[in-house]
């Protein structure tokens, strides 16, 4: 039985930012992609065997705009690579992230990283090679393919957060599972002492 967790990096990383914002803690980006996944996910996924773990990302680009923070960008990303691949996870670099001009200033959005896990999950219900996809997004564009996983009889279950769970994913999904609050700040808190603000 082949149970994957596909998980939309850069919304994934945004959530759990907006999680240490809420609980008023004070983190650099570095500090997020350095924490331990394996830890955050033993209790909410308990019970469910994983089989494959895909973490999901957009290429990054040198932007002559804002050189000195994608520099800065490129950087965090290798080091989520590194602490990801060292977990067992799959590494998968997926679209682009693009620049875009808005008034005086420069606005990057990251494209085609979506696209890719749906075209993964269905691909892989068709080849018979996926029992349950645990989905960790909010992204609802999602749907569609989760409605194509069901159809072939694949088991879909939504990894959201408590703070902010996408209700659109939650009825299409067959369940639902939330990240708390309190185990992401436990492992965060375990990587380091926190100052508070």
């Amino acid at each position: 039985m082949s149970c994957i967790l596909f998980i939309d990096g850069e919304n994934f990383l945004h959530k759990i930012e907006e999680v240490l914002e809420k609980e008023s803690v004070e983190f650099d980006k570095d500090e997020i992609v350095d924490i331990n996944f394996r830890k955050l996910f033993e209790s909410p996924l308990k019970g469910l065997k994983v089989t494959s773990k895909l973490f999901y990302v957009a290429k990054l680009h040198l932007h002559p705009d804002t050189k000195k923070k994608s520099e800065e960008l490129i950087k965090v990303q290798r080091k989520l690579r590194n602490n990801l691949v060292n977990l067992g996870y799959e590494f998968i670099i997926a679209g682009n992230v693009r620049s875009q001009k808005v008034g005086a200033k420069t606005i990057f959005r990251e494209k085609g990283v979506d696209v890719k896990i749906a075209v993964d999950m269905v691909s892989m219900a068709c080849d018979k090679k996926l029992d349950t996809a645990i989905l960790c997004s909010s992204d609802s564009d999602l749907q569609p393919a989760i409605a194509e996983l069901q159809k072939r009889n694949v088991e879909v279950i939504y990894l959201g957060f408590e703070m902010s769970p996408n209700k659109g994913l939650t009825y299409t999904t067959d369940r639902t599972i939330l990240l708390r609050n309190s185990e992401i700040l436990e492992v965060f808190n375990s990587k380091r002492v926190i100052k508070r603000r």
